[in-house]
């Protein structure tokens, strides 16, 4: 995968590197959420270059795109209050197993009205069986031999140093929730026209960088 190459968003993709790690170095399970509902757009841009040494590396990849998928909002109906489980049926089943195997999760969504995107919050919202499991239950999603690390990436077109603030509080709880103790953010303002991102002086190289990071 080279600079410029585009993972193909589709409900859900798995994508790996062409090179196999070496026998000295272990596969991660990495779990994407692409929270733009413009394909594309910055984000994604932004978001594969993040991918891009991930998958050089050979580790394993999966990409959800939010907008594509059918995840009703939550019901606040209490279903998952006494088992940790949510009593939905829809395409966050395959979400719910899949953050639960992931060492590596990946945040990515443009910021709307100061926070997330609603593909995006919709999606943390439906998590709160995971915080019912973890603060209630006492049942934590096991950190595993890798650790479990997060990265967020926010795009906006506000210029405004306080834009990114409540998306990165959300986040920040959507993190902590699903036992993810430590997270890099990435978050950039100013960046609204198509392709904008790719003007920004340092916005690639960082993600690129912050990507190599999330495999450490």
């Amino acid at each position: 995968m080279k600079q410029g190459d585009r993972f193909e968003i589709c409900p859900p993709i798995i994508k790996s590197g062409k090179h196999p790690l070496t026998k000295a170095e272990s596969l991660l399970k990495i779990v994407t959420f692409y929270g733009s509902p413009r394909p594309g757009g910055n984000t994604e841009i932004l978001m594969n270059e993040a991918l891009r040494p991930l998958a050089e590396a050979g580790h394993d990849i999966t990409v959800y795109p939010l907008n594509a998928l059918n995840i009703r909002h939550c019901q606040n109906c209490g279903g998952c209050t006494e088992t940790g489980v949510c009593v939905l049926r829809d395409d966050m089943t395959g979400i719910f197993s899949a953050i639960r195997a992931a060492e590596r999760i990946i945040l990515a969504s443009p910021i709307f009205f100061h926070s997330l995107s609603a593909q995006a919050k919709a999606m943390v919202d439906r998590c709160q069986s995971f915080w019912c499991e973890k603060y209630l239950l006492k049942k934590p999603i096991p950190a595993g031999p890798h650790g479990r690390k997060g990265l967020l990436l926010l795009v906006g077109g506000m210029k405004k140093e306080n834009a990114a603030q409540c998306a990165e509080l959300t986040a920040k709880a959507f993190f902590r929730t699903i036992s993810v103790p430590e997270h890099e953010t990435l978050s950039y303002g100013g960046v609204d026209g198509r392709g904008d991102i790719e003007k920004h002086p340092t916005a690639l190289k960082d993600a690129y960088e912050a990507g190599k990071r999330l495999a450490l």
